[in-house]
């Protein structure tokens, strides 16, 4: 493995870093999507809440050429979830108070971060790569580690990434969703999807 010292070492990763080039997150062309599953009673009925998130920003510095990125993080306001599916007002908002004020508890911790400063690049064909985030995802007061895999198609200077993951409430500490009585229940389980078009900056 070569090694560099001293104004070598300066040098070369000012050259590293010189051929990335930065894009930031279009949020009005994005969606981040938190889908949660009935458990018992409604189970049966596939009422299964879906919540979108309105507030969120992130960056990225990408070379398509050498198939490297990195320094991607994500910063969403907990605060701006609502739901998606077609169902009341009341019920609606009722939701959306408790997810906001007993779930996540966005007065004390209004922020969700996904941050990965490692990223590994690989080429599918053409314009079309794959993308493995090594990140960690602070939320609701715990940092954990949380791998996430991208599909990632560049336009020009534009990149749209899409995914999904798998989380459970219960490694961050979130107390199990009830709603009306307890008629409905969601599981630990949590389904996130995403859509991210950035663009190039400067």
């Amino acid at each position: 493995m070569r090694e560099f010292r001293g104004a070598a070492f300066i040098d070369s990763m000012e050259t590293a870093n010189a051929t990335l080039v930065h894009y930031v997150l279009d949020t009005r062309a994005s969606r981040f999507t938190v889908q949660a599953f009935a458990t018992g009673l409604l189970s049966a009925m596939g009422h299964n809440p879906t919540l979108g998130v309105s507030n969120f920003a992130g960056a990225v510095d990408f070379n398509a050429e050498e198939l490297r990125a990195a320094g991607f993080r994500l910063t969403m306001q907990a605060g701006s979830l609502s739901v998606q599916d077609d169902i009341s007002d009341k019920d609606r908002n009722e939701i959306e108070r408790l997810t906001k004020e007993q779930i996540l508890e966005v007065a004390k911790y209004p922020q969700i971060v996904y941050d990965a400063p490692d990223v590994t690049v690989t080429q599918l064909e053409g314009s079309l790569y794959k993308a493995a985030l090594d990140g960690s995802l602070s939320c609701h007061g715990v940092t954990r580690r949380q791998p996430v895999s991208a599909r990632i198609a560049m336009f020009g200077e534009m990149l749209r990434a899409s995914g999904e993951l798998t989380l459970r409430q219960s490694d961050y500490q979130i107390k199990p969703f009830s709603f009306g009585g307890g008629t409905l229940k969601l599981k630990d389980e949590l389904k996130v999807a995403f859509e991210m078009v950035s663009r190039k900056q400067g």
